[in-house]
């Protein structure tokens, strides 16, 4: 995933990304993949707007979109929902399969079966 043509002809080398997704073939730059809970659902980067800032400290492993609590109370009382899907896969995966930090299983088998796996196995 290539910087944008469009910073690259304002100079710009380099950029961090962050996502709420997964992605493949990333290898520029800093990526942190993951945020949780997902924008979808109203995770935090569902209330970034152009501009803010947002402070990234990777060995005190700290992502922090900074913007007063006020504004971004303002910004979710606006915010609604993107529609989800509405049959097959898609809708079971966007009903049932919970957000990363809570593990990405499927929130009827939690507790079923299976062995724990720890945070940091990657």
């Amino acid at each position: 995933m290539p910087i944008p043509a469009k910073l690259l002809r304002k100079g710009i080398t380099d950029m961090v990304r962050v996502s709420d997704a997964r992605m493949s073939g990333t290898a520029y730059g800093t990526v942190v993949l993951h945020v949780s809970p997902e924008a979808t659902v109203g995770g935090p980067l569902a209330l970034v707007h152009s501009g803010d800032m947002i402070t990234l400290d990777v060995p005190g492993r700290l992502i922090q979109l900074n913007v007063d609590d006020a504004t971004l109370g303002q910004r979710r009382a606006k915010w609604t929902p993107p529609p989800g899907p509405e049959r097959g896969w898609a809708k079971l995966y966007f009903d049932h399969v919970l957000q990363a930090h809570e593990g990405c299983d499927l929130d009827f088998l939690v507790g079923c079966s299976g062995a724990p796996i720890p945070r940091d196995s990657h």
